[in-house]
């Protein structure tokens, strides 16, 4: 083919067309270049990871019929990439052979899917079966076969008759006994006496 044998509208198609094709070409090269270390399931995870906000969340666990915990937000939402719901104005239950073995309550709680971890944070407050009573700032529980920790102004009355407070606490996974760690304290109150005083 001979470039003279061309009209001048097709020579300049094909110049267009050359010119195109080198521009797609030099973004291409230059594209591959700026993204050379980015790792392709990192940007296919960012792109496709989504929020959800709701009102009036409710998350539980039950296998087999047997429930191990509730979880009720008044407002909250869930990342689809990390796995993670946040929940405002928690209050919710831990079971223990599908009976309410300690209930609570907190300004903000969090679950995470991936490690099965609830935390709560923010005025926490929990209830035992026995009656007694739990503040800390903050409160993990980990599974229903671990033990339960809280942390930071630890504060356990029972009954009124026992006030403690410390650093930390250790529940175990029956709920039934309490450790208190670090700079602890402890007030007995006889009731007897407490209400001869107030006669």
């Amino acid at each position: 083919m001979n470039w003279g044998n061309f009209s001048k509208t097709s020579k300049a198609y094909i110049v267009a067309a050359a010119l195109l094709v080198g521009i797609l070409a030099w973004a291409f090269l230059h594209a591959t270049i700026l993204t050379h270390g980015l790792n392709r399931a990192d940007l296919a995870g960012k792109e496709n990871s989504q929020e959800l906000e709701v009102k009036d969340i409710i998350l539980t666990e039950t296998r087999e019929g047997i429930k191990y915990w509730e979880i009720y937000g008044e407002t909250g939402s869930y990342d689809s990439s990390s796995k993670v719901a946040i929940l405002n104005r928690t209050i919710g239950n831990f079971y223990k052979d599908n009976d309410i073995a300690m209930s609570y309550e907190a300004q903000s709680g969090s679950y995470n899917e991936i490690s099965n971890t609830i935390t709560l944070t923010q005025d926490v407050f929990i209830a035992l079966k026995d009656n007694t009573t739990l503040k800390c700032d903050k409160l993990v529980w980990q599974g229903s076969d671990k033990d339960v920790i809280g942390e930071g102004n630890v504060i356990i009355n029972r009954n009124n008759e026992l006030i403690s407070t410390g650093n930390k606490i250790i529940i175990n996974s029956d709920y039934s006994h309490f450790k208190l760690i670090g700079k602890t304290q402890s007030k007995v109150y006889d009731k007897k006496h407490k209400n001869k005083e107030n006669k």
